[in-house]
């Protein structure tokens, strides 16, 4: 039986010690998004930085470090557990410490100490750049820590960022929090308010990943149209994008993710006119109907998003857009849920994926009137997403006998297997092409078969990149400040 109060086995009268964990070295547990790796990666460079040996796969270890996911009930559910996991490790010796790190910390606090106790600290979001303090104050504290203050996002040093994953490709965090108050989000609540990174360390931070190899950079923020205006005073992304285009050895950027009524003329014509700037837009809808989008506390509707989507369709005509929608949101009406079915029908767009709405404790929805049955939720999900699925195959019916860009990542079974400008990395599809490459490169195929998500095509020769042509467009309503 194990006793919680040694490192070992304690057996009649004998205690046989465990190997103790190893003194420097650190595992990061990281769940989530993608913003939750750039945070694990920015903490393991700092780690690194002060003299530990981080590895994700180690053994033994002196420090274990949780970072948690607090989106969703689902993603609440998966992190209780890893922190329960990682505390049934220390209490076998196989790690000194446990520090549960990120949003979930953020937003349950000294909750989550009661629901998976055992941990040595609970430190919620924005510390990324102090971590080597807090694995210090947490290998001499013999008493749990809770440190949950106001978000404060502390940018880390670009150079100490710890690059994981695949070279060739690499998140970029512009912006931290979100300051819209969707009633169904629980991210500004542990998140907090919307704070921009400063542009030149942005652009230090893309050097810096070309530097390591990275072709292509993915912006990654709450809400990227709204880049810049807590430190300028004015909607910065144009700005940021030319400037981004200029950094050698990036060949394509990618964005995500858009809000519906800041994507303007401008942000579409600078998109159209940087050649290293995808013609990619993840732009999260949520619904279409007014009344449902009133619910929620979103702009516009679905006739105005239309029109959002024929300008950016004429300034890039092989853009691929991509959206998200939430069915079952308490009040949706089948006439509701039918505007959705009309607009997806009529908007034909490359991507859609859909989440059955979830009861999220802290949100003004989860005590709404008219909440939607589980049965008729799964109902909707499943009737939008057959639907999709017939849009996005004739979609990708459509790129064959074209040729397109397709960054290599893989070689299995005689494939090689990339993505396309229509596909971000771990959400969209995959492009299976024969011929020869190596992983990394970014190659020129012909497209000679489709299915609902992928495509399959032939390597036509290695890529030379140009420049796209730029399209006149409407005057754009102006996008409205905070």
């Amino acid at each position: 039986m194990l006793s919680p109060h040694c490192n070992g086995l304690r057996l009649p009268g004998v205690i046989i010690p465990l190997m103790p964990p190893t003194s420097d070295k650190v595992k990061i547990v990281t769940l989530g998004c993608a913003k939750n790796e750039v945070d694990s990666e920015e903490i393991a460079g700092v780690l690194q930085g002060a003299g530990y040996d981080v590895d994700g796969l180690a053994k033994n270890t002196a420090v274990t470090i949780i970072n948690t996911c607090g989106f969703l009930e689902a993603s609440k559910e998966e992190s209780i557990q890893a922190i329960r996991d990682a505390v049934k490790e220390k209490q076998a010796g196989k790690t000194g410490r446990v520090i549960v790190a990120g949003c979930l910390a953020q937003r349950m606090g000294s909750e989550l100490m009661k629901l998976a106790p055992g941990a040595d600290s609970y430190v919620g979001v924005g510390q990324m750049a102090r971590f080597a303090d807090i694995v210090q104050e947490v290998q001499q504290s013999r008493t749990a820590n809770l440190d949950v203050s106001p978000p404060h996002h502390r940018w880390a040093d670009v150079p100490t960022r710890a690059r994981t994953g695949r070279s060739w490709s690499a998140y970029l965090k512009i912006s931290e929090g979100c300051d819209h108050r969707c009633t169904f989000c629980t991210i500004p609540s542990f998140r907090g308010g919307h704070q921009s990174k400063p542009i030149e360390r942005v652009l230090q931070e893309a050097n810096h990943l070309a530097r390591t190899g990275a072709k292509e950079i993915n912006l990654i923020a709450q809400d990227v149209t709204q880049y810049g205006y807590d430190l300028y005073r004015e909607f910065t992304l144009p700005k940021l994008l030319r400037e981004l285009n200029r950094v050698d050895g990036i060949d394509w950027i990618r964005l995500l993710y858009f809000y519906p009524n800041r994507l303007t003329d401008e942000v579409i014509e600078t998109m159209a006119s940087c050649e290293k700037v995808l013609p990619y837009i993840d732009i999260p809808l949520q619904h279409t109907h007014p009344d449902t989008l009133r619910r929620m506390k979103r702009p516009w509707d679905g006739e105005r998003y239309l029109r959002v989507i024929e300008k950016v369709r004429a300034a890039m005509p092989n853009c691929a857009i991509r959206t998200t929608f939430i069915v079952g949101f308490p009040g949706e009406t089948d006439e509701e849920f039918e505007d959705l079915l009309d607009f997806t029908a009529e908007a034909r767009l490359d991507r859609v994926g859909a989440f059955i709405f979830s009861r999220e404790p802290s949100t003004p929805s989860y005590d709404m009137e008219n909440q939607v049955p589980f049965r008729v939720k799964r109902e909707r999900y499943d009737e939008l997403m057959l639907l999709q699925q017939e849009i996005s195959l004739e979609v990708n019916q459509g790129w064959i006998g074209e040729e397109l860009d397709v960054l290599i990542e893989d070689k299995k079974e005689g494939w090689l297997i990339g993505r396309s400008h229509r596909d971000a990395p771990e959400i969209d599809g995959l492009v299976f092409a024969e011929g020869d490459a190596q992983p990394g490169q970014i190659v020129r195929a012909k497209v000679t078969g489709a299915e609902p998500y992928d495509l399959y095509a032939t390597v036509a020769r290695q890529t030379v990149r140009s420049g796209r042509k730029l399209m006149a467009l409407r005057q754009a309503e102006p996008a409205r400040p905070l």
